[in-house]
Protein backbone atom coordinates (compact mmCIF):
# COMPACT_ATOMS: atom_id res chain seq x y z
CA UNK A 1 0.00 0.00 0.00
CA UNK A 2 1.53 3.57 -0.81
CA UNK A 3 1.34 7.09 0.73
CA UNK A 4 2.27 9.82 -1.59
CA UNK A 5 2.33 7.35 -4.14
CA UNK A 6 5.22 5.64 -2.55
CA UNK A 7 5.74 2.66 -0.84
CA UNK A 8 4.87 3.16 3.49
CA UNK A 9 7.33 1.80 5.69
CA UNK A 10 7.25 -1.48 7.39
CA UNK A 11 4.53 -1.18 10.18
CA UNK A 12 7.47 -2.52 12.77
CA UNK A 13 9.71 0.57 12.70
CA UNK A 14 9.33 3.94 13.72
CA UNK A 15 8.10 5.64 10.71
CA UNK A 16 5.33 3.07 10.25
CA UNK A 17 3.88 3.13 13.09
CA UNK A 18 3.69 7.08 13.06
CA UNK A 19 2.56 6.66 9.26
CA UNK A 20 0.07 4.64 10.66
CA UNK A 21 -1.27 6.51 13.46
CA UNK A 22 -1.39 9.71 10.79
CA UNK A 23 -3.69 7.86 8.90
CA UNK A 24 -5.61 7.18 11.32
CA UNK A 25 -6.41 10.22 12.43
CA UNK A 26 -6.58 10.98 8.54
CA UNK A 27 -9.33 8.98 8.33
CA UNK A 28 -11.06 11.18 11.30
CA UNK A 29 -10.65 14.02 9.80
CA UNK A 30 -12.48 12.35 6.17
CA UNK A 31 -14.85 11.22 8.53
CA UNK A 32 -15.99 14.71 9.62
CA UNK A 33 -15.51 16.07 5.60
CA UNK A 34 -18.10 14.07 4.84
CA UNK A 35 -20.51 15.47 7.30
CA UNK A 36 -18.75 19.42 6.12
CA UNK A 37 -19.18 18.70 2.69
CA UNK A 38 -22.69 17.40 3.04
CA UNK A 39 -23.54 20.81 4.94
CA UNK A 40 -21.49 22.79 2.43
CA UNK A 41 -24.65 22.22 0.41
CA UNK A 42 -27.12 24.17 2.59
CA UNK A 43 -26.18 27.36 0.35
CA UNK A 44 -27.24 25.79 -2.83
CA UNK A 45 -30.23 24.44 -1.37
CA UNK A 46 -31.65 27.43 0.73
CA UNK A 47 -30.94 29.33 -2.66
CA UNK A 48 -33.32 26.73 -4.32
CA UNK A 49 -36.19 26.47 -1.67
CA UNK A 50 -36.31 30.67 -1.77
CA UNK A 51 -36.19 30.42 -4.91
CA UNK A 52 -38.97 27.62 -6.55
CA UNK A 53 -40.85 27.82 -2.83
CA UNK A 54 -40.58 30.76 -0.97
CA UNK A 55 -40.93 34.01 -3.81
CA UNK A 56 -43.57 31.74 -5.50
CA UNK A 57 -45.78 31.14 -2.61
CA UNK A 58 -44.84 34.64 -0.86
CA UNK A 59 -44.57 32.67 3.04
CA UNK A 60 -43.43 34.69 5.56
CA UNK A 61 -42.62 31.59 7.72
CA UNK A 62 -41.40 29.65 5.27
CA UNK A 63 -38.62 31.56 5.04
CA UNK A 64 -38.12 32.14 8.03
CA UNK A 65 -38.29 28.54 8.95
CA UNK A 66 -35.97 27.71 6.30
CA UNK A 67 -33.85 30.60 7.32
CA UNK A 68 -33.23 29.18 10.99
CA UNK A 69 -32.60 25.80 9.80
CA UNK A 70 -29.80 26.98 7.51
CA UNK A 71 -28.06 28.93 10.54
CA UNK A 72 -28.33 25.96 12.46
CA UNK A 73 -26.59 23.81 9.33
CA UNK A 74 -23.91 26.42 9.14
CA UNK A 75 -23.33 26.71 12.76
CA UNK A 76 -22.57 23.24 12.70
CA UNK A 77 -20.48 23.53 9.76
CA UNK A 78 -18.40 25.76 11.25
CA UNK A 79 -18.43 24.05 14.50
CA UNK A 80 -17.03 20.62 12.54
CA UNK A 81 -14.57 23.23 10.56
CA UNK A 82 -12.49 23.68 14.48
CA UNK A 83 -13.08 20.10 15.27
CA UNK A 84 -11.34 18.80 11.24
CA UNK A 85 -8.94 21.81 12.01
CA UNK A 86 -7.79 20.95 16.10
CA UNK A 87 -7.43 17.26 14.50
CA UNK A 88 -4.89 18.10 11.90
CA UNK A 89 -3.11 20.14 14.62
CA UNK A 90 -2.81 17.67 16.75
CA UNK A 91 -1.85 14.86 13.81
CA UNK A 92 0.92 17.22 13.43
CA UNK A 93 1.99 17.26 16.89
CA UNK A 94 1.79 13.39 16.96
CA UNK A 95 3.53 12.90 13.99
CA UNK A 96 6.47 15.46 15.03
CA UNK A 97 6.81 13.62 18.73
CA UNK A 98 6.82 10.29 17.05
CA UNK A 99 9.60 10.71 14.34
CA UNK A 100 11.68 13.83 15.12
CA UNK A 101 13.41 12.46 18.56
CA UNK A 102 14.08 9.48 16.03
CA UNK A 103 15.42 12.02 13.20
CA UNK A 104 17.21 13.61 15.31
CA UNK A 105 19.18 11.30 17.26
CA UNK A 106 19.88 9.34 13.91
CA UNK A 107 20.50 12.71 12.19
CA UNK A 108 23.65 13.10 15.14
CA UNK A 109 24.32 9.59 15.60
CA UNK A 110 25.23 8.87 11.92
CA UNK A 111 26.40 12.11 10.87
CA UNK A 112 23.99 12.77 8.40
CA UNK A 113 22.62 15.97 7.36
CA UNK A 114 20.26 18.29 8.98
CA UNK A 115 18.03 18.09 5.66
CA UNK A 116 16.12 15.10 7.24
CA UNK A 117 14.47 17.37 10.09
CA UNK A 118 13.49 20.02 7.00
CA UNK A 119 11.84 16.94 5.82
CA UNK A 120 10.54 16.36 8.48
CA UNK A 121 8.85 20.14 9.07
CA UNK A 122 7.81 19.91 5.08
CA UNK A 123 5.99 16.45 5.46
CA UNK A 124 4.57 17.71 9.12
CA UNK A 125 2.91 21.13 7.16
CA UNK A 126 2.08 19.31 4.31
CA UNK A 127 -0.40 16.88 6.27
CA UNK A 128 -1.43 19.78 8.60
CA UNK A 129 -2.41 22.38 5.66
CA UNK A 130 -5.02 23.19 3.46
CA UNK A 131 -3.24 20.81 0.75
CA UNK A 132 -4.42 17.97 2.41
CA UNK A 133 -7.68 19.34 2.93
CA UNK A 134 -8.42 19.50 -0.74
CA UNK A 135 -7.01 15.71 -1.25
CA UNK A 136 -9.72 14.67 1.02
CA UNK A 137 -12.57 17.13 -0.35
CA UNK A 138 -11.93 15.66 -4.36
CA UNK A 139 -13.33 12.57 -3.66
CA UNK A 140 -16.71 14.34 -3.29
CA UNK A 141 -16.51 15.64 -6.56
CA UNK A 142 -18.58 12.59 -8.57
CA UNK A 143 -21.47 12.88 -5.46
CA UNK A 144 -21.85 16.45 -6.53
CA UNK A 145 -21.77 15.99 -10.10
CA UNK A 146 -24.70 13.13 -9.28
CA UNK A 147 -26.59 15.65 -7.14
CA UNK A 148 -26.43 18.03 -10.52
CA UNK A 149 -27.63 14.92 -12.46
CA UNK A 150 -30.20 14.54 -9.96
CA UNK A 151 -31.75 18.07 -10.94
CA UNK A 152 -31.39 17.74 -14.59
CA UNK A 153 -29.48 15.33 -16.73
CA UNK A 154 -28.27 18.26 -19.33
CA UNK A 155 -26.86 20.13 -16.18
CA UNK A 156 -24.89 17.01 -15.03
CA UNK A 157 -23.47 16.71 -18.84
CA UNK A 158 -21.60 20.33 -18.41
CA UNK A 159 -20.39 19.51 -14.72
CA UNK A 160 -19.22 16.22 -15.66
CA UNK A 161 -17.34 17.14 -18.64
CA UNK A 162 -16.10 20.03 -16.40
CA UNK A 163 -14.90 17.71 -13.85
CA UNK A 164 -13.52 15.36 -16.11
CA UNK A 165 -11.30 17.96 -18.31
CA UNK A 166 -10.16 19.27 -14.72
CA UNK A 167 -9.03 16.16 -13.78
CA UNK A 168 -6.96 15.71 -16.68
CA UNK A 169 -5.56 19.23 -15.58
CA UNK A 170 -4.21 18.34 -12.49
CA UNK A 171 -2.71 15.17 -14.18
CA UNK A 172 -0.74 17.35 -16.90
CA UNK A 173 0.41 19.54 -14.10
CA UNK A 174 1.59 16.24 -11.84
CA UNK A 175 3.37 14.82 -15.14
CA UNK A 176 4.89 18.61 -16.47
CA UNK A 177 6.09 19.48 -12.90
CA UNK A 178 7.51 16.45 -11.08
CA UNK A 179 10.74 15.67 -12.94
CA UNK A 180 11.88 19.90 -12.65
CA UNK A 181 10.86 19.55 -8.92
CA UNK A 182 12.08 16.13 -7.90
CA UNK A 183 15.92 17.74 -9.23
CA UNK A 184 15.33 20.99 -8.05
CA UNK A 185 14.82 19.55 -4.42
CA UNK A 186 17.88 17.48 -4.77
CA UNK A 187 20.01 20.76 -6.10
CA UNK A 188 19.11 22.98 -2.85
CA UNK A 189 19.59 19.67 -0.55
CA UNK A 190 22.84 19.46 -2.13
CA UNK A 191 23.35 23.30 -1.97
CA UNK A 192 22.05 23.36 1.47
CA UNK A 193 24.58 20.47 2.69
CA UNK A 194 27.25 22.31 1.10
CA UNK A 195 26.48 25.57 3.30
CA UNK A 196 26.59 23.61 6.23
CA UNK A 197 29.64 22.36 5.68
CA UNK A 198 31.41 25.70 4.69
CA UNK A 199 30.17 27.47 7.61
CA UNK A 200 31.70 25.03 9.92
CA UNK A 201 34.96 25.41 8.44
CA UNK A 202 34.24 29.65 8.13
CA UNK A 203 37.44 31.26 9.70
CA UNK A 204 39.75 29.16 7.22
CA UNK A 205 37.42 30.08 4.58
CA UNK A 206 37.97 33.94 5.04
CA UNK A 207 41.92 33.49 5.82
CA UNK A 208 42.57 31.62 2.64
CA UNK A 209 40.54 33.98 0.74
CA UNK A 210 38.57 30.55 -0.57
CA UNK A 211 34.84 32.67 -0.24
CA UNK A 212 34.73 33.80 -3.72
CA UNK A 213 35.32 29.91 -5.22
CA UNK A 214 33.64 28.53 -2.90
CA UNK A 215 30.17 30.72 -3.39
CA UNK A 216 30.77 29.84 -7.29
CA UNK A 217 30.21 26.48 -6.19
CA UNK A 218 27.00 27.44 -3.94
CA UNK A 219 25.94 29.47 -6.46
CA UNK A 220 25.61 27.12 -9.27
CA UNK A 221 24.10 24.53 -7.48
CA UNK A 222 21.70 26.97 -5.64
CA UNK A 223 21.10 28.72 -9.48
CA UNK A 224 20.30 25.44 -11.06
CA UNK A 225 18.09 24.32 -8.02
CA UNK A 226 15.84 27.81 -8.52
CA UNK A 227 15.94 27.61 -12.33
CA UNK A 228 14.39 24.12 -11.82
CA UNK A 229 12.17 25.47 -9.47
CA UNK A 230 11.15 28.33 -11.42
CA UNK A 231 10.44 26.33 -14.34
CA UNK A 232 8.18 23.94 -12.51
CA UNK A 233 6.51 26.93 -11.07
CA UNK A 234 5.63 28.32 -14.71
CA UNK A 235 4.13 25.10 -16.29
CA UNK A 236 2.12 24.93 -12.74
CA UNK A 237 0.64 28.83 -13.47
CA UNK A 238 -0.11 27.94 -16.90
CA UNK A 239 -2.35 24.68 -15.64
CA UNK A 240 -3.80 26.72 -12.28
CA UNK A 241 -4.29 29.79 -15.09
CA UNK A 242 -6.46 27.84 -17.49
CA UNK A 243 -7.84 25.68 -14.51
CA UNK A 244 -9.19 28.99 -13.25
CA UNK A 245 -10.61 30.47 -16.92
CA UNK A 246 -12.41 26.89 -17.55
CA UNK A 247 -13.94 26.74 -13.41
CA UNK A 248 -15.47 30.84 -14.95
CA UNK A 249 -16.14 29.10 -18.35
CA UNK A 250 -18.27 26.23 -16.63
CA UNK A 251 -19.91 28.82 -14.95
CA UNK A 252 -21.38 30.48 -17.21
CA UNK A 253 -21.54 27.36 -19.37
CA UNK A 254 -23.86 25.79 -16.97
CA UNK A 255 -26.07 29.31 -16.13
CA UNK A 256 -26.26 29.34 -20.01
CA UNK A 257 -27.95 26.29 -19.96
CA UNK A 258 -29.55 26.14 -17.36
CA UNK A 259 -31.79 29.59 -18.61
CA UNK A 260 -32.25 28.06 -21.73
CA UNK A 261 -33.80 24.93 -19.89
CA UNK A 262 -35.89 27.25 -17.44
CA UNK A 263 -36.88 28.76 -21.22
CA UNK A 264 -38.17 25.76 -22.45
CA UNK A 265 -39.54 25.26 -18.70
CA UNK A 266 -38.00 22.04 -17.84
CA UNK A 267 -36.03 23.56 -14.58
CA UNK A 268 -36.91 26.35 -12.21
CA UNK A 269 -34.51 29.16 -11.53
CA UNK A 270 -33.67 28.16 -8.39
CA UNK A 271 -32.53 24.65 -9.77
CA UNK A 272 -30.71 26.96 -12.34
CA UNK A 273 -28.67 28.72 -9.68
CA UNK A 274 -28.05 25.45 -7.13
CA UNK A 275 -26.83 23.38 -9.58
CA UNK A 276 -24.00 26.21 -10.73
CA UNK A 277 -23.56 26.53 -7.00
CA UNK A 278 -23.01 22.87 -6.01
CA UNK A 279 -20.63 22.62 -9.28
CA UNK A 280 -18.63 25.03 -8.42
CA UNK A 281 -18.44 23.15 -4.69
CA UNK A 282 -17.49 19.75 -6.38
CA UNK A 283 -14.78 21.61 -8.79
CA UNK A 284 -13.22 23.32 -6.26
CA UNK A 285 -11.06 20.95 -4.60
CA UNK A 286 -9.56 19.82 -7.56
CA UNK A 287 -8.78 23.32 -8.75
CA UNK A 288 -7.45 24.19 -5.44
CA UNK A 289 -5.14 20.94 -5.39
CA UNK A 290 -3.56 22.10 -8.90
CA UNK A 291 -2.91 25.25 -7.24
CA UNK A 292 -1.11 23.40 -4.28
CA UNK A 293 0.39 20.38 -6.60
CA UNK A 294 3.84 21.82 -5.85
CA UNK A 295 3.36 21.40 -2.19
CA UNK A 296 2.49 17.96 -2.92
CA UNK A 297 5.09 16.96 -4.79
CA UNK A 298 7.78 18.65 -2.62
CA UNK A 299 5.99 16.85 0.36
CA UNK A 300 6.48 13.90 -1.54
CA UNK A 301 10.11 14.02 -2.04
CA UNK A 302 10.50 14.85 1.15
CA UNK A 303 8.56 11.77 2.36
CA UNK A 304 10.68 9.41 -0.28
CA UNK A 305 14.04 11.17 1.37
CA UNK A 306 12.80 10.33 4.41
CA UNK A 307 12.07 6.97 3.67
CA UNK A 308 14.96 6.15 2.38
CA UNK A 309 17.31 7.50 5.54
CA UNK A 310 14.74 6.09 8.15
CA UNK A 311 11.89 3.98 6.67
CA UNK A 312 13.90 0.58 8.08
CA UNK A 313 15.31 1.74 11.04
CA UNK A 314 13.91 -0.48 13.87
CA UNK A 315 13.01 0.82 16.81
CA UNK A 316 15.55 0.70 19.91
CA UNK A 317 14.82 -2.56 21.34
CA UNK A 318 15.12 -2.29 25.39
CA UNK A 319 18.26 -4.07 26.51
CA UNK A 320 18.96 -5.29 30.12
CA UNK A 321 21.08 -2.86 31.71
CA UNK A 322 24.95 -4.65 31.98
CA UNK A 323 27.06 -3.52 35.00
CA UNK A 324 29.62 -0.65 34.93
CA UNK A 325 32.31 -2.03 32.91
CA UNK A 326 36.03 -2.25 34.40
CA UNK A 327 37.44 -1.61 31.26
CA UNK A 328 38.92 -4.45 29.42
CA UNK A 329 38.98 -4.07 25.92
CA UNK A 330 39.03 -6.78 23.16
CA UNK A 331 39.30 -6.60 19.61
CA UNK A 332 38.56 -9.85 17.50
CA UNK A 333 39.39 -9.90 14.17
CA UNK A 334 37.59 -6.60 13.92
CA UNK A 335 37.56 -5.16 9.98
CA UNK A 336 35.46 -1.70 9.22
CA UNK A 337 35.66 1.64 8.21
CA UNK A 338 32.59 5.18 7.74
CA UNK A 339 29.75 3.68 7.33
CA UNK A 340 29.02 5.32 3.98
CA UNK A 341 31.67 3.80 1.86
CA UNK A 342 31.94 -0.10 1.45
CA UNK A 343 35.82 -0.08 1.78
CA UNK A 344 37.43 -1.29 4.83
CA UNK A 345 40.08 1.22 6.44
CA UNK A 346 41.07 -1.19 9.16
CA UNK A 347 41.59 -4.83 8.25
CA UNK A 348 41.76 -8.33 10.47
CA UNK A 349 42.79 -5.88 14.04
CA UNK A 350 43.40 -8.50 17.15
CA UNK A 351 44.46 -7.47 20.25
CA UNK A 352 43.18 -6.92 24.11
CA UNK A 353 43.95 -4.27 26.53
CA UNK A 354 42.79 -5.53 30.24
CA UNK A 355 41.72 -2.85 32.45
CA UNK A 356 43.90 -0.19 33.46
CA UNK A 357 46.28 -0.59 30.69
CA UNK A 358 47.34 2.68 28.85
CA UNK A 359 47.80 2.01 25.14
CA UNK A 360 49.65 4.39 22.39
CA UNK A 361 48.76 4.21 19.12
CA UNK A 362 51.12 5.83 16.53
CA UNK A 363 51.66 5.54 12.71
CA UNK A 364 51.34 8.03 9.49
CA UNK A 365 48.08 9.84 8.25
CA UNK A 366 45.12 7.61 7.00
CA UNK A 367 46.85 4.49 8.27
CA UNK A 368 43.42 3.60 10.07
CA UNK A 369 43.83 5.01 13.93
CA UNK A 370 40.94 7.15 14.07
CA UNK A 371 38.84 4.98 12.58
CA UNK A 372 40.38 2.17 15.35
CA UNK A 373 38.96 5.09 17.87
CA UNK A 374 35.60 5.31 16.83
CA UNK A 375 35.47 1.44 16.37
CA UNK A 376 37.00 0.95 19.92
CA UNK A 377 34.00 3.48 21.85
CA UNK A 378 31.45 2.02 19.75
CA UNK A 379 30.03 4.99 17.46
CA UNK A 380 31.38 2.47 13.96
CA UNK A 381 29.94 -0.83 13.64
CA UNK A 382 32.58 -2.85 12.63
CA UNK A 383 32.00 -4.44 9.11
CA UNK A 384 33.92 -8.13 10.68
CA UNK A 385 34.39 -9.04 13.67
CA UNK A 386 33.56 -7.65 16.94
CA UNK A 387 34.84 -5.20 19.56
CA UNK A 388 34.09 -6.15 23.37
CA UNK A 389 33.94 -4.17 26.24
CA UNK A 390 34.42 -6.54 29.76
CA UNK A 391 33.18 -9.62 27.33
CA UNK A 392 30.12 -7.86 25.71
CA UNK A 393 30.06 -6.59 21.87
CA UNK A 394 30.21 -2.80 22.48
CA UNK A 395 27.63 -2.50 19.50
CA UNK A 396 24.82 -4.54 21.83
CA UNK A 397 25.25 -2.04 24.80
CA UNK A 398 22.56 0.59 24.81
CA UNK A 399 24.49 3.94 23.96
CA UNK A 400 22.57 5.36 26.91
CA UNK A 401 23.90 2.96 29.37
CA UNK A 402 27.24 3.19 28.36
CA UNK A 403 27.90 6.19 27.43
CA UNK A 404 28.41 7.50 30.67
CA UNK A 405 31.52 4.83 30.96
CA UNK A 406 33.24 6.01 28.00
CA UNK A 407 35.10 8.98 27.32
CA UNK A 408 36.20 10.25 24.04
CA UNK A 409 37.77 13.07 22.35
CA UNK A 410 37.83 13.26 18.81
CA UNK A 411 40.17 14.96 16.39
CA UNK A 412 37.61 17.49 15.59
CA UNK A 413 36.27 19.00 18.73
CA UNK A 414 32.98 20.51 18.62
CA UNK A 415 31.31 22.34 22.00
CA UNK A 416 27.76 23.25 22.09
CA UNK A 417 25.51 25.97 23.41
CA UNK A 418 25.85 26.45 26.90
CA UNK A 419 28.10 26.85 29.87
CA UNK A 420 31.46 25.59 30.27
CA UNK A 421 29.88 23.11 33.03
CA UNK A 422 27.18 22.30 30.89
CA UNK A 423 29.66 21.30 27.93
CA UNK A 424 31.80 19.03 30.56
CA UNK A 425 29.20 17.48 32.44
CA UNK A 426 27.59 16.19 28.75
CA UNK A 427 24.74 18.13 29.15
CA UNK A 428 23.14 15.80 31.82
CA UNK A 429 22.96 16.62 35.47
CA UNK A 430 25.88 19.01 36.48
CA UNK A 431 27.75 17.56 39.65
CA UNK A 432 30.24 20.28 40.50
CA UNK A 433 32.51 18.09 42.39
CA UNK A 434 33.39 15.65 39.48
CA UNK A 435 33.37 18.65 36.72
CA UNK A 436 36.12 20.43 38.35
CA UNK A 437 38.02 17.14 39.23
CA UNK A 438 37.15 16.53 35.46
CA UNK A 439 38.80 19.78 34.60
CA UNK A 440 41.88 19.69 36.59
CA UNK A 441 42.34 16.27 35.39
CA UNK A 442 42.89 17.95 31.83
CA UNK A 443 44.84 20.55 32.98
CA UNK A 444 41.56 23.26 32.34
CA UNK A 445 40.61 24.42 35.84
CA UNK A 446 42.75 27.61 35.82
CA UNK A 447 41.74 28.35 32.28
CA UNK A 448 38.58 28.24 33.18
CA UNK A 449 38.83 30.14 35.93
CA UNK A 450 40.07 33.18 34.08
CA UNK A 451 36.92 32.70 31.74
CA UNK A 452 34.57 35.68 32.18
CA UNK A 453 31.83 33.59 34.36
CA UNK A 454 34.31 30.49 35.05
CA UNK A 455 32.15 27.40 34.64
CA UNK A 456 29.25 29.30 34.40
CA UNK A 457 30.61 31.07 30.75
CA UNK A 458 28.48 30.63 27.83
CA UNK A 459 30.04 28.74 24.82
CA UNK A 460 28.92 29.99 21.33
CA UNK A 461 28.36 27.76 18.92
CA UNK A 462 31.32 24.97 17.91
CA UNK A 463 33.01 26.93 20.74
CA UNK A 464 33.53 30.08 18.54
CA UNK A 465 34.47 32.05 21.38
CA UNK A 466 37.40 30.33 22.89
CA UNK A 467 40.70 29.39 21.59
CA UNK A 468 41.14 26.28 19.78
CA UNK A 469 43.80 25.16 23.13
CA UNK A 470 40.71 25.98 25.01
CA UNK A 471 38.65 23.95 23.58
CA UNK A 472 40.40 21.30 23.58
CA UNK A 473 41.53 21.51 27.55
CA UNK A 474 37.15 21.56 27.75
CA UNK A 475 37.09 18.65 25.35
CA UNK A 476 39.63 16.80 27.16
CA UNK A 477 37.62 17.49 30.89
CA UNK A 478 34.76 16.41 28.79
CA UNK A 479 36.14 13.03 28.08
CA UNK A 480 37.45 12.50 31.82
CA UNK A 481 34.45 13.52 33.12
CA UNK A 482 33.17 10.93 35.63
CA UNK A 483 36.78 8.96 35.36
CA UNK A 484 34.63 6.68 32.87
CA UNK A 485 36.28 3.37 32.77
CA UNK A 486 37.23 3.80 29.25
CA UNK A 487 39.02 6.36 27.59
CA UNK A 488 39.87 6.88 24.30
CA UNK A 489 41.82 10.77 23.15
CA UNK A 490 42.51 11.43 19.13
CA UNK A 491 45.30 13.48 18.87
CA UNK A 492 45.30 15.38 22.61
CA UNK A 493 47.84 17.44 22.08
CA UNK A 494 47.37 18.15 18.70
CA UNK A 495 46.37 22.23 20.08
CA UNK A 496 48.26 22.46 23.36
CA UNK A 497 51.91 23.63 24.02
CA UNK A 498 54.14 22.48 26.51
CA UNK A 499 52.19 22.78 29.61
CA UNK A 500 48.97 21.38 27.85
CA UNK A 501 51.34 17.87 26.42
CA UNK A 502 52.56 17.98 30.52
CA UNK A 503 48.94 18.01 31.68
CA UNK A 504 47.78 15.13 29.53
CA UNK A 505 50.98 13.07 30.06
CA UNK A 506 50.05 13.99 34.39
CA UNK A 507 46.84 12.81 33.47
CA UNK A 508 47.34 9.20 31.98
CA UNK A 509 49.77 8.49 34.99
CA UNK A 510 46.86 9.82 37.23
CA UNK A 511 43.99 7.16 35.79
CA UNK A 512 46.44 4.82 35.05
CA UNK A 513 45.24 1.81 36.89
CA UNK A 514 41.87 3.06 37.34
CA UNK A 515 40.79 3.16 33.49
CA UNK A 516 41.72 1.75 29.90
CA UNK A 517 43.26 4.55 28.25
CA UNK A 518 43.89 5.03 24.05
CA UNK A 519 45.95 7.87 23.21
CA UNK A 520 46.61 8.12 19.46
CA UNK A 521 49.71 10.52 19.01
CA UNK A 522 52.65 11.26 16.63
CA UNK A 523 54.64 12.88 19.36
CA UNK A 524 56.96 10.55 21.07
CA UNK A 525 56.48 13.02 24.80
CA UNK A 526 53.11 11.75 24.48
CA UNK A 527 53.34 8.24 23.88
CA UNK A 528 56.33 7.32 26.03
CA UNK A 529 54.29 7.25 29.47
CA UNK A 530 51.66 4.35 28.09
CA UNK A 531 52.30 0.96 28.90
CA UNK A 532 51.50 -0.94 25.56
CA UNK A 533 52.57 0.64 21.75
CA UNK A 534 50.81 0.01 18.84
CA UNK A 535 52.16 0.95 15.19
CA UNK A 536 49.10 0.67 12.88
CA UNK A 537 50.23 0.86 9.15
CA UNK A 538 47.86 0.57 5.67
CA UNK A 539 44.88 -0.40 8.00
CA UNK A 540 46.68 -3.10 9.97
CA UNK A 541 48.94 -3.52 13.09
CA UNK A 542 53.02 -3.83 12.48
CA UNK A 543 53.86 -3.69 15.78
CA UNK A 544 52.36 -3.91 19.44
CA UNK A 545 54.09 -4.53 22.60
CA UNK A 546 55.33 -3.08 25.91
CA UNK A 547 56.61 0.77 24.93
CA UNK A 548 59.92 0.06 26.22
CA UNK A 549 60.41 -2.35 23.66
CA UNK A 550 58.25 -0.75 21.00
CA UNK A 551 59.42 2.94 21.18
CA UNK A 552 63.36 1.93 20.54
CA UNK A 553 62.13 0.39 17.52
CA UNK A 554 60.21 2.89 15.99
CA UNK A 555 62.98 5.48 16.70
CA UNK A 556 65.88 3.49 15.14
CA UNK A 557 63.23 3.45 11.55
CA UNK A 558 62.55 6.67 11.42
CA UNK A 559 66.33 7.79 11.76
CA UNK A 560 66.91 4.72 8.88
CA UNK A 561 63.92 5.88 7.29
CA UNK A 562 62.96 9.74 7.70
CA UNK A 563 59.75 9.93 5.86
CA UNK A 564 57.82 7.84 8.36
CA UNK A 565 57.56 4.42 9.47
CA UNK A 566 58.73 1.01 7.67
CA UNK A 567 55.97 0.39 4.75
CA UNK A 568 55.64 -3.44 5.51
CA UNK A 569 52.23 -4.80 7.20
CA UNK A 570 52.14 -6.91 9.29
CA UNK A 571 49.10 -9.44 11.10
CA UNK A 572 47.43 -9.52 14.51
CA UNK A 573 48.98 -8.73 17.18
CA UNK A 574 48.20 -9.77 20.96
CA UNK A 575 49.79 -8.85 24.54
Amino acid sequence: MSFLGLERPRIDTPMGQALECALGLLKRVGFFSMFINLLTLTSSIYMMQVYDRVLASRSGPTLLYLTLFAAVCLATLAALEVVRSRLLVRLGARFDAQLSGLVFIRTLSGGRSAQALRDLDQLRGFLTGAQILSLLDAPWMPIYIGLVYLLHPWLGHVALVGGVLLFLLALWNERSTREPLGEAGKQMAAGTQFAEVSARNAEAIRAMGMLPGLTALWRKRHDLGIGLQGVASDRAANVAAVAKALRFFLQIAILGVGAWLVILQECTGGVMIASSIIMGRGLAPVEAAIGGWRAFLMARESYGRLLKGFGNDAADAPTMALPKPEGKLVFDGVSGGPPDLRKFTVSNLSFTLEAGQVLGITGPSAAGKSTLARLAVGVWRPGSGVVRLDGASIADWSREDVGPHIGYLPQDIELFPGTVAENIARFGDVDAEKVVDAARLAGAHQVILELPQGYDTPIGPAGVNLSGGQRQRIGLARAFYGRPPLIVLDEPTSNLDAEGEAAVRQAMEALRGQATVIVIAHRPAVLGGTDQLMVVLKGQIVNFGPTSEVMPQITRRVVARPEGLPQEAGGAAHV
